[in-house]
Protein backbone atom coordinates (compact mmCIF):
# COMPACT_ATOMS: atom_id res chain seq x y z
CA UNK A 1 0.00 0.00 0.00
CA UNK A 2 1.09 3.09 -0.38
CA UNK A 3 1.30 5.58 2.17
CA UNK A 4 0.62 9.24 2.91
CA UNK A 5 4.50 10.42 1.89
CA UNK A 6 4.64 8.08 -1.51
CA UNK A 7 1.08 10.33 -3.03
CA UNK A 8 2.92 13.74 -2.03
CA UNK A 9 6.41 12.96 -3.55
CA UNK A 10 4.30 11.96 -6.43
CA UNK A 11 2.58 15.25 -6.59
CA UNK A 12 5.43 17.15 -5.78
CA UNK A 13 7.31 15.43 -8.92
CA UNK A 14 4.00 15.98 -11.47
CA UNK A 15 4.21 20.03 -10.25
CA UNK A 16 7.82 20.39 -10.60
CA UNK A 17 7.83 18.81 -14.41
CA UNK A 18 4.45 20.75 -15.49
CA UNK A 19 5.88 23.89 -14.12
CA UNK A 20 8.17 24.57 -16.66
CA UNK A 21 5.91 23.96 -19.46
CA UNK A 22 3.04 26.08 -18.07
CA UNK A 23 5.40 29.02 -17.44
CA UNK A 24 6.54 28.52 -21.13
CA UNK A 25 3.25 28.71 -22.40
CA UNK A 26 2.79 31.93 -20.15
CA UNK A 27 5.48 33.33 -21.48
CA UNK A 28 4.11 32.91 -25.06
CA UNK A 29 0.90 34.11 -24.84
CA UNK A 30 2.06 37.45 -23.06
CA UNK A 31 5.25 38.37 -24.94
CA UNK A 32 4.71 41.70 -26.88
CA UNK A 33 6.60 41.77 -29.97
CA UNK A 34 9.30 44.44 -30.54
CA UNK A 35 9.35 46.68 -33.73
CA UNK A 36 12.66 48.73 -35.02
CA UNK A 37 13.29 52.14 -35.58
CA UNK A 38 12.75 51.75 -39.37
CA UNK A 39 9.29 49.99 -38.40
CA UNK A 40 8.04 52.67 -36.33
CA UNK A 41 8.79 55.60 -38.89
CA UNK A 42 7.06 53.71 -41.63
CA UNK A 43 4.11 52.85 -39.86
CA UNK A 44 3.79 56.45 -38.45
CA UNK A 45 3.65 57.45 -42.92
CA UNK A 46 5.08 60.05 -44.92
CA UNK A 47 5.01 62.60 -42.27
CA UNK A 48 7.48 60.84 -40.13
CA UNK A 49 9.68 62.28 -42.93
CA UNK A 50 9.02 66.04 -42.81
CA UNK A 51 9.58 65.51 -38.82
CA UNK A 52 12.61 63.49 -39.52
CA UNK A 53 14.15 66.47 -41.59
CA UNK A 54 13.18 68.86 -39.03
CA UNK A 55 15.19 66.67 -36.18
CA UNK A 56 18.20 66.55 -38.49
CA UNK A 57 18.35 70.26 -39.21
CA UNK A 58 17.59 70.61 -35.56
CA UNK A 59 20.76 69.11 -34.77
CA UNK A 60 23.04 70.49 -37.31
CA UNK A 61 21.94 73.77 -36.18
CA UNK A 62 22.35 73.79 -32.36
CA UNK A 63 25.71 72.11 -32.81
CA UNK A 64 26.74 75.38 -35.09
CA UNK A 65 25.56 77.31 -32.50
CA UNK A 66 27.30 76.06 -29.66
CA UNK A 67 30.16 76.76 -31.36
CA UNK A 68 29.52 79.78 -32.42
CA UNK A 69 28.55 80.88 -29.46
CA UNK A 70 31.16 80.38 -27.16
CA UNK A 71 32.38 83.01 -24.72
CA UNK A 72 35.96 82.67 -25.92
CA UNK A 73 35.03 83.30 -29.74
CA UNK A 74 32.28 85.93 -28.64
CA UNK A 75 34.21 87.72 -26.05
CA UNK A 76 37.72 86.26 -25.61
CA UNK A 77 38.68 87.59 -22.12
CA UNK A 78 42.84 87.95 -22.60
CA UNK A 79 42.25 90.31 -25.32
CA UNK A 80 39.56 92.09 -23.45
CA UNK A 81 41.40 92.23 -20.13
CA UNK A 82 44.81 93.20 -22.34
CA UNK A 83 42.99 95.79 -24.31
CA UNK A 84 41.19 97.18 -21.41
CA UNK A 85 44.16 98.01 -19.72
CA UNK A 86 46.61 98.92 -22.59
CA UNK A 87 43.87 101.92 -23.49
CA UNK A 88 43.52 103.18 -19.75
CA UNK A 89 47.19 103.20 -18.75
CA UNK A 90 47.43 105.21 -22.17
CA UNK A 91 49.76 102.68 -23.77
CA UNK A 92 47.72 102.36 -27.16
CA UNK A 93 47.24 105.06 -29.89
CA UNK A 94 44.21 105.49 -31.67
CA UNK A 95 46.09 103.49 -34.81
CA UNK A 96 47.61 100.92 -32.88
CA UNK A 97 43.81 100.23 -30.99
CA UNK A 98 42.50 99.81 -33.89
CA UNK A 99 44.95 97.89 -35.21
CA UNK A 100 44.53 95.37 -32.51
CA UNK A 101 40.54 95.40 -33.04
CA UNK A 102 40.71 94.33 -36.52
CA UNK A 103 43.52 91.94 -36.44
CA UNK A 104 40.96 89.72 -33.51
CA UNK A 105 37.88 90.36 -35.34
CA UNK A 106 35.89 88.91 -32.88
CA UNK A 107 32.30 90.55 -31.72
CA UNK A 108 33.60 92.34 -28.48
CA UNK A 109 36.13 93.73 -31.07
CA UNK A 110 34.45 95.11 -33.54
CA UNK A 111 32.10 97.30 -31.08
CA UNK A 112 35.32 98.54 -29.60
CA UNK A 113 36.53 99.07 -33.15
CA UNK A 114 33.42 101.54 -33.27
CA UNK A 115 34.23 103.20 -30.66
CA UNK A 116 38.05 103.84 -31.18
CA UNK A 117 37.19 104.93 -34.65
CA UNK A 118 35.13 107.53 -33.09
CA UNK A 119 38.51 108.67 -30.74
CA UNK A 120 38.31 112.28 -29.47
CA UNK A 121 34.49 112.68 -30.31
CA UNK A 122 31.98 113.34 -27.91
CA UNK A 123 30.39 110.63 -25.55
CA UNK A 124 27.16 110.82 -27.41
CA UNK A 125 28.82 110.31 -30.47
CA UNK A 126 30.95 107.53 -29.10
CA UNK A 127 28.14 105.50 -27.77
CA UNK A 128 25.85 105.89 -30.66
CA UNK A 129 28.14 104.01 -32.63
CA UNK A 130 28.68 101.73 -29.99
CA UNK A 131 24.98 100.66 -29.96
CA UNK A 132 24.98 101.15 -34.05
CA UNK A 133 27.11 98.07 -33.88
CA UNK A 134 26.05 95.72 -31.25
CA UNK A 135 22.61 96.07 -32.87
CA UNK A 136 24.20 94.71 -35.46
CA UNK A 137 26.32 92.30 -33.50
CA UNK A 138 23.21 90.81 -31.81
CA UNK A 139 21.68 90.27 -35.07
CA UNK A 140 25.13 88.24 -36.14
CA UNK A 141 24.71 86.08 -33.13
CA UNK A 142 20.86 85.39 -33.02
CA UNK A 143 21.28 84.08 -36.54
CA UNK A 144 19.65 80.58 -36.93
CA UNK A 145 17.44 81.10 -33.50
CA UNK A 146 14.66 81.86 -35.50
CA UNK A 147 15.08 78.49 -37.26
CA UNK A 148 15.24 76.91 -34.15
CA UNK A 149 12.40 78.58 -32.78
CA UNK A 150 10.10 77.69 -36.25
CA UNK A 151 10.93 73.67 -35.40
CA UNK A 152 9.64 73.85 -32.41
CA UNK A 153 6.40 75.63 -33.76
CA UNK A 154 6.06 73.09 -37.40
CA UNK A 155 6.91 70.08 -35.72
CA UNK A 156 4.04 69.25 -33.43
CA UNK A 157 1.92 70.82 -36.09
CA UNK A 158 3.37 68.06 -38.56
CA UNK A 159 2.55 65.53 -35.40
CA UNK A 160 -1.16 67.08 -35.13
CA UNK A 161 -1.69 66.79 -38.52
CA UNK A 162 -0.68 63.01 -38.63
CA UNK A 163 -2.98 62.71 -36.37
CA UNK A 164 -5.59 64.00 -37.63
CA UNK A 165 -4.83 61.70 -41.35
CA UNK A 166 -4.84 58.96 -38.69
CA UNK A 167 -8.11 59.12 -36.79
CA UNK A 168 -9.59 60.12 -40.16
CA UNK A 169 -8.27 56.95 -41.30
CA UNK A 170 -9.33 54.76 -38.59
CA UNK A 171 -13.14 56.75 -38.60
CA UNK A 172 -12.75 55.70 -42.53
CA UNK A 173 -12.20 51.72 -41.30
CA UNK A 174 -15.10 51.82 -39.44
CA UNK A 175 -17.39 53.25 -42.37
CA UNK A 176 -16.37 51.10 -45.15
CA UNK A 177 -15.41 47.48 -43.54
CA UNK A 178 -17.62 48.02 -40.49
CA UNK A 179 -14.55 47.86 -38.12
CA UNK A 180 -16.49 49.03 -35.02
CA UNK A 181 -16.33 45.39 -33.49
CA UNK A 182 -12.51 44.53 -35.21
CA UNK A 183 -10.22 46.43 -33.51
CA UNK A 184 -7.20 45.23 -35.86
CA UNK A 185 -8.55 47.28 -38.65
CA UNK A 186 -8.34 50.34 -35.99
CA UNK A 187 -5.02 49.57 -34.84
CA UNK A 188 -3.14 50.96 -37.90
CA UNK A 189 -5.18 54.12 -37.90
CA UNK A 190 -4.72 55.07 -34.29
CA UNK A 191 -0.90 54.09 -34.15
CA UNK A 192 -0.13 56.30 -36.80
CA UNK A 193 -1.77 58.99 -34.97
CA UNK A 194 0.09 58.33 -31.61
CA UNK A 195 3.42 57.79 -33.64
CA UNK A 196 3.54 61.01 -35.77
CA UNK A 197 2.11 62.85 -32.63
CA UNK A 198 5.39 61.81 -30.56
CA UNK A 199 7.84 62.53 -32.92
CA UNK A 200 6.66 65.91 -33.33
CA UNK A 201 6.86 66.90 -29.83
CA UNK A 202 9.96 65.02 -29.51
CA UNK A 203 11.40 66.87 -32.13
CA UNK A 204 9.44 70.67 -30.95
CA UNK A 205 10.75 69.92 -27.00
CA UNK A 206 14.33 70.25 -27.99
CA UNK A 207 14.45 72.95 -30.18
CA UNK A 208 11.40 75.05 -28.08
CA UNK A 209 14.92 74.09 -25.22
CA UNK A 210 17.73 75.19 -27.20
CA UNK A 211 15.75 78.50 -28.78
CA UNK A 212 15.60 79.98 -25.31
CA UNK A 213 19.26 78.59 -24.20
CA UNK A 214 20.90 79.87 -26.76
CA UNK A 215 18.38 83.73 -26.56
CA UNK A 216 19.74 83.75 -22.84
CA UNK A 217 23.17 83.52 -23.81
CA UNK A 218 23.37 86.22 -26.50
CA UNK A 219 21.89 88.51 -23.97
CA UNK A 220 24.18 87.92 -21.49
CA UNK A 221 27.30 87.80 -23.83
CA UNK A 222 25.84 91.47 -25.13
CA UNK A 223 25.84 92.43 -21.65
CA UNK A 224 29.34 91.71 -21.51
CA UNK A 225 30.37 93.53 -24.13
CA UNK A 226 28.26 96.12 -23.03
CA UNK A 227 29.97 96.52 -19.80
CA UNK A 228 33.63 96.74 -21.45
CA UNK A 229 32.29 99.09 -24.20
CA UNK A 230 31.67 101.66 -21.66
CA UNK A 231 34.87 101.83 -20.43
CA UNK A 232 36.47 101.93 -23.77
CA UNK A 233 33.99 105.14 -24.29
CA UNK A 234 35.04 106.83 -21.25
CA UNK A 235 38.45 106.69 -22.30
CA UNK A 236 38.28 107.49 -25.80
CA UNK A 237 35.75 109.91 -25.92
CA UNK A 238 36.47 114.06 -25.48
CA UNK A 239 34.10 114.24 -22.38
CA UNK A 240 34.29 110.60 -21.02
CA UNK A 241 33.94 110.29 -17.37
CA UNK A 242 37.60 110.16 -16.59
CA UNK A 243 37.66 113.92 -17.62
CA UNK A 244 34.49 114.90 -15.73
CA UNK A 245 35.67 114.13 -12.10
CA UNK A 246 34.09 115.45 -8.85
CA UNK A 247 36.40 118.41 -8.70
CA UNK A 248 34.97 120.28 -11.25
CA UNK A 249 31.65 119.95 -9.04
CA UNK A 250 33.42 121.27 -6.60
CA UNK A 251 34.40 124.03 -8.16
CA UNK A 252 30.72 125.04 -9.63
CA UNK A 253 29.49 125.00 -6.34
CA UNK A 254 32.20 127.18 -4.94
CA UNK A 255 31.48 129.41 -7.81
CA UNK A 256 27.35 129.24 -7.05
CA UNK A 257 27.95 130.15 -3.64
Amino acid sequence: MWTRRTWLTIAAISWLSAAPLAAAETTDATTIPTRNLLEVVVEGGWLMFPIGLCSFVLCVFIFERLVSLRRGHVMPRPFVRRFLTQLQEGELSRSEALELCESNGSPAAQVFAAAVRKWGKPAVEVEQAVIDTEERVMHTLRRYLRLLNGISTISPLLGLLGTVLGMIRAFNAIVVAGAMGRPELLASGISQALITTAAGLSVAIPALVAYLFFVGRVDRLMMDIDDAAQTVVSVVASDGWSETPEPSRRSKKKQAA
